[in-house]
């Protein structure tokens, strides 16, 4: 099982609990909250809550496996009940940068497929303005690279690619890279997002934008919940 993150305290993935409902089909995130929750969730499902996960990493199919958690594709499942995922950034109108975990593109078409989604952070993930902690995971093709690290110069990004622990290239379960575009706050994230996403050989970037519909914020066992208007 992984271990659970100290900075996203297991208040609020019990918090996270209180949206599921029994029949439902949940997408499960990817990163340390996220498996904070996976794990409050296969407590329940031991305890015969009946629910259906989608996951959207390798490493979540392998954690949710290992509870007995009953896994569905996408393309099986359809329309999702909630996704519950982490963020990296939160700002005040609920607007995240996704992506430290390099799962950001298919945690964002599986929370497209949702009904809501659910970002379960710690404090230290609030933000007065996107990009204060520095970067945009952006994921590429391998093939694009050096197109998109020359287009991402014209815009005044500069990036570095994204290293595995070991020190290679880290490569995401869709077989591609991460290019982390150094942010200067304050930015148009929205203008800033389609201008990325136009450019051949990006498949997607960490901006989530008017997407979560709540986000819990754990501080020990105390948790606020903030919801979109």
């Amino acid at each position: 099982m992984a271990t659970p993150d100290p900075t996203t305290p297991t208040g609020a993935a019990q918090a996270a609990l209180e949206f599921v409902q029994p029949g439902m089909t949940l997408g499960l995130g990817t990163g340390r909250a996220a498996s904070a929750f996976v794990e409050a969730l296969g407590v329940r499902v031991a305890e015969g809550l009946e629910i259906t996960g989608v996951p959207t990493s390798d490493a979540t199919e392998q954690l949710a496996r290992e509870l007995n958690i009953p896994l569905t594709t996408l393309e099986a499942a359809g329309r999702l009940d909630i996704t519950f995922d982490g963020a990296d950034e939160v700002d005040d109108a609920l607007d995240l940068i996704k992506g430290y975990g390099a799962a950001m593109v298919r945690e964002k078409i599986v929370a497209a497929s949702s009904d809501q989604l659910v970002i379960l952070v710690g404090p230290e993930k609030l933000v007065s303005a996107l990009g204060e902690r520095g970067r945009l995971p952006i994921e590429v093709l391998p093939f694009g690279e050096a197109v998109v690290r020359h287009e991402l110069g014209k815009l005044g990004l500069d990036t570095d690619l994204r290293e595995a622990r070991d020190g290679q290239t880290l490569v995401t379960d869709n077989g591609n890279r991460v290019l982390d575009a150094r942010l200067s706050p304050p930015l148009d994230a929205v203008a800033l997002e389609q201008a990325i996403v136009g450019m051949p050989g990006v498949l997607g970037t960490g901006f989530f934008l008017g997407m979560a519909d709540a986000v819990l914020i754990g501080s020990g066992e105390d948790v606020e919940i903030r919801r979109r208007s």
